[in-house]
């Protein structure tokens, strides 16, 4: 039977309703400070936790619970003999129920520009305390962190005039998933604040849930959708969706390839993907010019893709979009005139991403789960150094060629690897992804291609050691290479290069993707 609850809650969503419940069943409320206060007003009996630790508040509210009287009403075994009999020779009071959400550490870090000591202030210690003790000791605690659970746990004492041994174990279970994601994010916090790149001898990472899937990656597979905490400007877990049935787990794979693809870019760019490789790119003076000029780059594969672009969509834009199916379009803004274009079609998925170019904050992990652990590195940020280019072909490439392969070679950074990427005029015109050899990446590429290629210039994501490469790419009227370079064979390509009349330029940076 619940006699007696302590109730000291940051959240008093529903407290007041769910405190005179339990006082109408005759539970005497135990509360503290701000929520005792709050309760008192609203007419409900408390008793302060002061009278039952004999022992006033003290440094700013910092100590309050830390207390025998408090603890070991909590933590008393009631089927332990030697605990009750203890109990009864210190006067201490059983406490059945522990309603308690903690200082909202997470609310005030994402605060603007919070500083460190108003953050400190907000991690809890009482709380934590309090409702671990209260779940260690379930099977006579009942133990609640979340209000949404208030209803159902007042219906089962309605019901049943008892919490069961199920429920409890539920609840107590909530409250170590509620803790470890609070001192989770403390951690992560604070290891933000070194300012330095840090990878802790234990990792512990903490995501909140967006949705149920429908399925995941194939209709046999179940799946949820989680964000991390904070950092999600620019993200897809940022995006407002304004049109459209939920995305699919799939969906939402694609959706984040496309928008790291247009971080890369400053100009009006736009970026079609299909199973999150790039399938056509270009770049020009507008967001239409740019559109036309991507699905021109590959109308094939742009069917049943998604679109992401890095300005506002006009109605003009919207029109040539709808004359094809496309599962979604991402872009920071879309005109009245667009959306109605849009909206026309039930199927079609409209994200709104305000900061769709903005990068992704310093000291962000790049992760992949592997059976029974977990690869983890930073996010890779880089792209290329300039003052590291260096042309090792008698042929130097023109400024157009050079903003070409820069161009291209954007691309290829976010194409799975062995990737290859051809540009011309700042519009992709054959992409070979994920292949066992590069040659053959090269090859895809080329063939798609066609005569589109004469002109055009290649990206590779890792070096040529051998000169099959250039010799397709010479066949093909390729006229500028860049690539990583720093193979021991390098000569090889140089000299294939020379003989044909390509420029090639060495990055010195690999970008591997898989």
């Amino acid at each position: 039977m619940v006699k007696r609850a302590l109730i000291s809650v940051s959240d008093k969503t529903g407290i007041v309703e769910m405190a005179k419940e339990l006082q109408n069943m005759g539970v005497e409320i135990i509360s503290t400070g701000g929520t005792a206060k709050t309760l008192s007003d609203a007419g409900i009996k408390v008793i302060n936790i002061s009278d039952v630790t004999g022992f006033p508040e003290c440094l700013d509210g910092r100590v309050k619970t830390l207390h025998p009287n408090v603890h070991a009403g909590i933590l008393a075994m009631r089927s332990n003999e030697e605990h009750m009999k203890q109990l009864k020779e210190l006067n201490i009071e059983t406490i059945d129920m522990v309603i308690i959400n903690l200082y909202p550490f997470k609310q005030t870090i994402l605060k603007e520009n919070i500083e460190l000591e108003e953050a400190i202030e907000n991690i809890d210690i009482g709380g934590p305390t309090m409702i671990r003790a209260a779940a260690k000791n379930y099977q006579d605690v009942a133990v609640i962190v979340d209000p949404s659970d208030y209803n159902a746990i007042l219906e089962e004492l309605k019901t049943s005039k008892d919490i069961s041994l199920k429920t409890k174990f539920k609840l107590a279970y909530k409250v170590f998933e509620h803790t470890s994601h609070y001192d989770t994010l403390i951690a992560k916090y604070l290891r933000d604040k070194i300012g330095e790149e840090v990878f802790p001898e234990t990792l512990s990472l903490t995501f909140e849930k967006v949705q149920d899937m429908r399925y995941g990656e194939n209709p046999h597979q179940k799946a949820v959708f989680y964000k991390e905490v904070g950092a999600n400007v620019g993200c897809i877990t940022a995006a407002k969706q304004l049109h459209g049935k939920e995305l699919s787990y799939n969906n939402i794979n694609d959706a984040n390839g496309a928008i790291e693809i247009i971080k890369e870019f400053d100009e009006p760019t736009v970026v079609a993907v299909k199973h999150a490789n790039p399938c056509g790119v270009a770049s020009a003076s507008n967001i239409y010019d740019a559109y036309v000029k991507a699905y021109e780059a590959d109308p094939v594969s742009i069917f049943g893709g998604i679109i992401a672009a890095n300005r506002e969509i006009d109605e003009k834009t919207a029109e040539e979009i709808n004359k094809i199916f496309v599962e979604i379009v991402i872009a920071p803004s879309f005109t009245e005139g667009a959306l109605n274009v849009l909206t026309q079609k039930k199927n079609i998925r409209l994200l709104q991403l305000e900061n769709i170019s903005s990068k992704l904050p310093h000291g962000t992990y790049d992760m992949k789960k592997v059976a029974g652990g977990l690869l983890v590195q930073n996010y890779n940020s880089e792209l290329l150094n300039m003052d590291d280019l260096k042309v090792v072909t008698e042929k130097k490439p023109t400024h157009e060629e050079m903003e070409d392969l820069i161009f291209a070679m954007k691309v290829v950074k976010h194409t799975k690897s062995n990737g290859i990427a051809l540009a011309k005029g700042k519009q992709t015109i054959g992409v070979g992804p994920g292949q066992t050899n590069r040659v053959t990446a090269c090859k895809i590429a080329i063939e798609y291609g066609g005569e589109r290629t004469k002109g055009a210039v290649l990206a590779s994501d890792a070096f040529f050691p051998f000169a099959d490469c250039v010799e397709a790419a010479a066949a093909a009227g390729i006229t500028a290479i860049i690539q990583p370079g720093g193979s021991i064979r390098d000569q090889e390509s140089i000299d294939a290069c020379n003989k044909y009349g390509i420029a090639m330029v060495f990055t010195g940076m690999r970008h591997f993707k898989h």
